[in-house]
């Protein structure tokens, strides 16, 4: 499917595998409905929004911190113990264990927010009219996870020829390894192929590649181009969640009120016309 055996952009996504058609050229592949875990948010003559979500699978982190947490206490639990206890001088105990605790006081809560500070969906509107992209973004920092304003989200604009799509694989911890791929969008300087921005786009290898190719067809040919789902799409905001704490927790998505106009509307309508 890679159009170029080497990297165009300066510099690559880390992990690079290659580089997807630019918005400009044909799709490399044909998106098939059943390919897709979900159908698009919405589509029309004007806007087509996609889901788009940082972290893959929601729920698991919250009970990982969990985790985390109780192996905190324990381990500052055996700390004052050895403490009151007055048994002979252990250096590395002394050093090691503080160090542990905070490693997994640390570790946690960065997966738990990961898992609930994040939206209930993150999704990217492309519109038509305007031939500008609007990402629902949300931005963390996981070297400071206990602070307020490092993780935040926010509404982006870019244009629509500005962006680079780029395929990444890397071998992960899954057991005896897994690979896990993913499609990166590179937002480059008009005209060359610097790249000033870069944002996560969408999990897994085929169906990663397809988002791109749906978002090629319907801004280059229009929505009558797109595939036909027989699944309705997913209310994000409203839908019924029951055992999923970190998706009960999650904040649901609210754009700024003139973006969301804005990425919804043609250059000549008037927020009348939505």
């Amino acid at each position: 499917m890679a159009l170029f055996n080497e990297p165009i952009l300066d510099k690559p996504a880390p992990s690079w595998s290659h580089d997807l058609p630019t918005p400009s050229q044909p799709p490399s592949i044909e998106p098939y409905p059943s390919r897709f875990y979900h159908p698009p948010n919405f589509s029309n003559d004007i806007c087509l929004e996609i889901h788009r979500s940082t972290v893959r699978t929601r729920g698991v982190g919250v009970w990982i911190a969990l985790i985390f947490a109780a192996l905190g206490i324990v381990m500052f639990l055996a700390i004052i113990e050895y403490a009151i206890s007055g048994d002979k001088f252990d250096l590395v105990l002394v050093i090691s264990m503080p160090a542990l605790v905070v490693i997994t006081v640390w570790g946690g809560l960065y997966i738990w927010r990961m898992d609930t500070a994040s939206p209930r969906d993150e999704p990217i509107r492309f519109n038509r009219a305007r031939r500008k992209v609007y990402v629902y973004r949300f931005h963390h920092d996981g070297r400071r996870p206990f602070s307020r304003t490092a993780w935040f989200t926010r509404a982006e604009v870019y244009n629509w020829d500005d962006l680079r799509a780029e395929a990444c694989s890397i071998y992960g911890p899954m057991g005896s390894g897994g690979l896990i791929q993913t499609v990166t969008l590179a937002v480059v300087e008009p005209g060359t192929n610097k790249v000033f921005d870069r944002f996560h786009f969408a999990h897994g290898g085929l169906e990663a590649e397809m988002y791109w190719a749906m978002a090629q067809i319907y801004m280059q040919q229009g929505p009558e181009a797109l595939p036909k789902f027989d699944q309705p799409p997913r209310d994000w905001n409203n839908e019924k969640i029951t055992f999923n704490l970190a998706r009960y927790l999650a904040p649901k998505v609210k754009w700024p009120e003139a973006i969301d106009v804005e990425s919804r509307t043609a250059p000549e309508q008037t927020p009348d016309a939505t």
